[in-house]
């Protein structure tokens, strides 16, 4: 009796014991199901290096983790700078992607090995061949034309025509521009070769610093400034530039802007330079599922809409219409080449400007 007892009792510890290591191996898959789900929500990131400091961009990153939960990091610097860091960085780089305000610099960073490309369909539609880099590496996400402001009360639109007449002698000291350095002149300099070749655009280049009405100083909204205060009588300045002088908080600025004009030059040649702010998927990228979740939002006709009328540029996307500032100023023709060229040719650019005392 007293054996049969004794083996009931440990019948029973044994049961006991099983059903508590059942309950503590139940409890530990539980524990380590709930940390794989952290882990991953954890891991709904992208992280973003940018130049571009636009309110507008805050509010579209904003609102693609409101509707994805994926959260975006932002490293803003200058687009050199970030370039060489992730040169820097390489294989240990956090960055996903890589925004500038030049297709000059994407073509740069891809050159550099930085970038790998985008299968998307999405993309392909919603961004125009000549605003993306041939092999998928970058896309552009907003555009700019580099125009000719003149002063209302001393220029007759009439008299403007083209990028090449200001190097007519009628133009002498009335010239205002940035200087060499920027990569916005280099990148105009860089389409000149692309469509006429390095001759006639060093031709160009001299021209226009004999046309000069000052060294080259300041930057795009301090040329506009000049010229109202007659310095100059033209100038050479990227679209957006005027936009954000026009709704500017600043009522010198404002003033400022609304006593020039845009012209379109090239209209019924090779057409209006055109640049973009691009985007490229690092070739590091360890979230590249969302970051290209990130580039196709930034494509689409809703983010789109918001850079043409909060930011004052042109939607890369052929889908959606300019803001209505920008309609004021007239449908205009862009040059017709590939935006990758502009990289291509920046380094002669640089050259022909070094070479005609472009300072």
């Amino acid at each position: 009796m007293k054996k049969r007892s004794l083996i009931i009792t440990l019948s029973c510890i044994l049961i006991f014991s099983l059903l508590a290591l059942a309950g503590c191996s139940s409890t530990q898959e539980t524990a380590q199901a709930d940390n794989k789900e952290a882990i991953s929500k954890e891991e709904e990131v992208v992280n973003l290096y940018t130049n571009r400091h636009y309110d507008t961009d805050e509010q579209l990153l904003q609102l693609f983790t409101e509707e994805t939960g994926i959260k975006v990091n932002v490293v803003k610097g200058n687009s050199d700078e970030l370039i060489e860091r992730l040169e820097r960085e390489g294989k240990d780089t956090k960055a996903d992607l890589l925004i500038t305000a030049d297709a000059g610099r994407l073509h740069r960073a891809k050159e550099k090995g930085l970038l790998q490309p985008v299968s998307s369909e999405v993309l392909l539609n919603n961004i125009p061949e000549n605003l993306r880099d041939k092999d998928k590496e970058w896309f552009g996400l907003t555009v700019r034309g580099r125009v000719i402001v003149y002063s209302k009360d001393r220029v007759n639109p009439s008299e403007l025509s083209t990028y090449e007449d200001l190097t007519n002698s009628k133009w002498k000291g009335k010239i205002l521009v940035r200087s060499s350095s920027n990569i916005y002149n280099q990148s105009l300099l860089a389409s000149f070769i692309a469509i006429n070749g390095e001759e006639k655009a060093k031709e160009w280049a001299k021209g226009l610093v004999e046309n000069m009405a000052r060294d080259p100083q300041g930057n795009d909204r301090a040329q506009a400034t000049a010229v109202v205060a007659g310095e100059g009588d033209l100038a050479i300045m990227n679209t957006y530039y005027i936009g954000k002088m026009l709704n500017s908080s600043n009522p010198e600025e404002v003033k400022v802007a609304q006593n020039v004009g845009v012209f379109f030059p090239n209209q019924a040649t090779t057409g209006t330079h055109i640049n973009v702010s691009g985007i490229g998927l690092t070739k590091y990228s360890k979230n590249k599922e969302n970051a290209i979740k990130l580039i196709e939002f930034l494509s689409s006709e809703k983010a789109q809409k918001q850079f043409a009328e909060a930011n004052y540029e042109y939607p890369a996307n052929p889908k959606v219409e300019p803001s209505e500032l920008l309609k004021s100023w007239g449908e205009f023709k862009p040059q017709n080449i590939n935006l990758s060229k502009l990289g291509e040719y920046n380094q002669k650019a640089v050259e022909i400007f070094n070479e005609v005392g472009w300072k």
